[in-house]
């Protein structure tokens, strides 16, 4: 294996084994729901925590793992979180109450935040600027490959043994990426030794756990005082954790402001959370319509969009390169307005008495959208970003990634839930009265879309030959070096 140390594609391939892991357990677990509540003797408010304490953790760890891994290494943080995740869903897999599962399954979060922005961080320290952008379409793949294959695996392996498999798959894909990690990925370090601020880990943590928690549960406690005053506590703590870094930032800040002077960088960060917002916005009401309206089993309805995520996959890698040739921006461009497209297509097809093969052109669509989208805004995220704040930038980018998601489930959820109730009030039928509402709710995702356009329009000219991660000024002085063991 030591030809295969440090040689970027190698590399990748580790990284991608985590990095799918943690986006499989975002999907994989919905469709085993229902057998989590027989076999646990539990309700279905209480199953569904097994789902919001997996992304209440990574939402809210994720910024203080990016930093901790551009102050400890990446590949350590990077291999704690396997390890932390593999454990985690042995726990899951061996639950014997829903108390305990709901547990491991934050723990398991915890797992998936100290690993996830460290892959985008390996990826900018061992790819070549002009070959990044390749890199990037392929881990966008490997997102698509987990969202496609997480309810068709999940219901197979439900079907055939149980429900505790769909977290015991974890382990061998574990241990195998955490077997790569220290064969194949370099330890790079940061040249001297960096300081933890306390203070502001505290605040960010209690920040975004407000904000996220309120978000994910206001429909549950139906919208009350306390989630308001909740969702208040996580602007004044955010505040407050905003002015605490002001002040840190020529002392190793926990977010260097210096990040969003690279307007790449901001309007990137930006259109991660409205494309999190807006994929949401849609497939949320269309699986729920192919599953209640159609009446398609869970599998049958993953494999309605299945021709998206083919696509996505296909097309990513190509969009990446492409992206590297000619900047992001009128790739971006084109996925955004193909993504839109598709959702609007999907929209019009959509009646009480649809077949489900109707919907196949206007997935393909979408699929070519995603793909166009994913690989290039990472890629112009990352573009200018210093090595050594990579860490930061990627686990901001991947925090408003998660908090884009909890939004856009939060405003699609209370969305369907209002207009249902107000279509059922007028006479309908429950079918044409889910129907009207989906096209209703489309509107949500495709406003959010125009809003990532005018983003997208932010975006610095590609320059060919542009040296990579440099243009960016460390907070507080010059950029420090890394050391690779």
């Amino acid at each position: 294996m030591r030809k295969w140390r440090a040689n970027p594609w190698a590399v990748l391939v580790a990284l991608s084994l985590g990095f799918f892991m943690t986006l499989l357990d975002l999907t994989i677990v919905n469709i085993a729901i229902p057998d989590m509540m027989s076999d646990l003797g539990t309700s279905l408010d209480r199953t569904l925590w097994v789902v919001s304490g997996y992304a209440l953790a990574l939402s809210v760890l994720t910024i203080t793992a990016g930093r901790l891994g551009d102050l400890r290494g990446p590949r350590t943080l990077f291999a704690a979180g396997l390890v932390v995740f593999t454990l985690a869903s042995v726990a899951c897999g061996l639950a014997p109450t829903a108390t305990a599962l709901i547990a491991a399954r934050v723990v398991q979060g915890l797992g998936a935040a100290l690993l996830t922005p460290q892959t985008m961080t390996l990826i900018v320290a061992v790819f070549p600027a002009e070959r990044r952008g390749t890199a990037m379409g392929i881990w966008g793949m490997v997102a698509g490959l987990a969202t496609l294959s997480g309810p068709t695996l999940g219901g197979v392996l439900v079907s055939a043994v149980n429900w505790r498999w769909i977290f015991l798959v974890n382990v061998p894909i574990g241990v195998a990426a955490f077997v790569l990690t220290f064969l194949v990925v370099p330890d790079i370090r940061p040249a001297r030794a960096h300081r933890f601020a306390l203070t502001g880990v505290l605040l960010s943590t209690a920040a975004l756990f407000c904000l996220a928690f309120g978000l994910q549960e206001g429909a549950n406690y139906q919208w009350g005082a306390g989630i308001w005053a909740l969702l208040t506590a996580g602007v004044a703590l955010g505040a407050g954790f905003v002015l605490h870094q002001r002040r840190r930032q020529d002392r190793e800040p926990l977010v260097p402001f210096a990040l969003f002077r690279d307007r790449n960088f901001t309007a990137m960060t930006a259109l991660v959370g409205l494309v999190s917002v807006a994929m949401l916005g849609m497939v949320l009401p269309f699986n729920l319509y192919l599953q209640s309206v159609l009446r398609l089993s869970p599998i049958k309805a993953g494999l309605v969009l299945a021709p998206s995520s083919l696509v996505s996959m296909t097309v990513g890698p190509f969009a990446g390169r492409l992206a590297d040739r000619i900047g992001g921006k009128y790739v971006l461009f084109t996925g955004l307005v193909c993504y839109g497209a598709g959702i609007l297509a999907l929209t019009l097809t959509a009646a009480p008495t649809t077949a489900w093969y109707a919907f196949v052109p206007a997935t393909l669509v979408t699929g070519l959208g995603v793909g166009c989208i994913i690989a290039p805004m990472s890629t112009e995220a990352m573009r200018h970003i210093p090595r050594h704040l990579a860490g930061a930038a990627s686990g901001v980018n991947n925090t408003v990634r998660q908090i884009g998601s909890v939004a856009g489930a939060a405003a699609v959820g209370a969305l369907v839930q209002s207009r249902l109730a107000a279509e059922l009030a007028t006479g309908k039928t429950y079918a044409a009265a889910f129907t009207a509402t989906l096209h209703t709710t489309a509107v949500l995702p495709l406003a959010v879309l125009a809003a990532g356009i005018l983003a997208c329009l932010l975006l610095r000219r590609h320059t060919a030959g542009l040296p990579a991660a440099e243009s960016v000024p460390a907070a507080g002085g010059r950029p420090q070096p890394a050391v690779c063991r």
